[in-house]
């Protein structure tokens, strides 16, 4: 697992597995500087979801934040710091962290609280369900700096909020309380900070009895039938379910 830069002993992202094996528990682990997302992150990240991916004993993946937030956002210590952009741009290809995020053929939850800000808030929105602490904050905030959402967040957030109002979150760069984000759709469920890692576990646990194969299934077809036509998505539930 890759360590960050400066950091002898702590890796960037913790990986344990509970029940058996069946719960893989991803954890975002620089809360000194409110789990900012930097390079040690991301490859650490690429890593982990390729072991979530690939371990037959896992039916469910939790991702939270260790400390006071889930993630801040992109490191801004990091920011013009690449010997060169197209460079910077091919390892993001090559290490496509969201891609895989995205197409888990399991069950993904994100377990989000304190600031779910950019980066962040738009790797939660790739997860599958979301449980919130009532003390969450979610923010895109760089519009506002002059950059593009650029994890999915102009994809995920229109789907999620309808056009309208994706728009004004990317473009307005406004907070959303929890309780905001719950009437959104944005999040499932809000609890208590002490009993958001309970009640995470808790769904992942329920939720861990469901078929691989089905659920993998499900997903396609959810996703891939999303941006499509009734027919076509009825035609995508054919193929990737089998369903006459």
């Amino acid at each position: 697992m890759v360590r960050e830069k400066g950091c002898e002993t702590e890796p960037a992202v913790l990986y344990d597995k509970l029940a058996a094996g069946a719960i893989a528990v991803v954890t975002l682990n620089r809360p000194g500087v409110l789990n900012a997302y930097n390079i040690a992150m991301r490859d650490a990240l690429y890593e982990v979801l390729q072991a979530v991916r690939d371990d037959p004993e896992v039916r469910v993946m939790v991702l939270r934040g260790n400390g006071r937030s889930f993630c801040s956002g992109g490191d801004i210590a990091e920011f013009g710091t690449a010997v060169s952009p197209l460079g910077a741009r091919e390892t993001r290809w090559r290490r496509d962290v969201w891609g895989i995020l995205w197409s888990l053929p399991k069950i993904t939850l994100a377990a989000v609280h304190g600031f779910v800000a950019g980066s962040g808030f738009e790797m939660m929105l790739l997860c599958d369900l979301c449980v919130a602490s009532s003390d969450a904050r979610f923010l895109l905030p760089e519009t506002g700096l002059g950059m593009i959402p650029g994890v999915g967040g102009t994809q995920t957030v229109p789907r999620l909020l309808g056009l309208g109002r994706g728009l004004d979150l990317v473009l307005t760069g406004r907070w959303l309380d929890a309780r905001a984000a719950r009437r959104h759709g944005i999040v499932n469920s809000v609890v208590s900070p002490r009993r958001l890692r309970d009640e995470a576990l808790r769904r992942a646990g329920a939720l861990s009895h469901r078929r691989p194969e089905l659920v993998a299934a499900l997903k396609r077809a959810v996703n891939d039938g999303s941006d499509r036509s009734l027919a076509q998505g009825l035609e995508v539930e054919i193929t990737r379910l089998g369903v006459r």
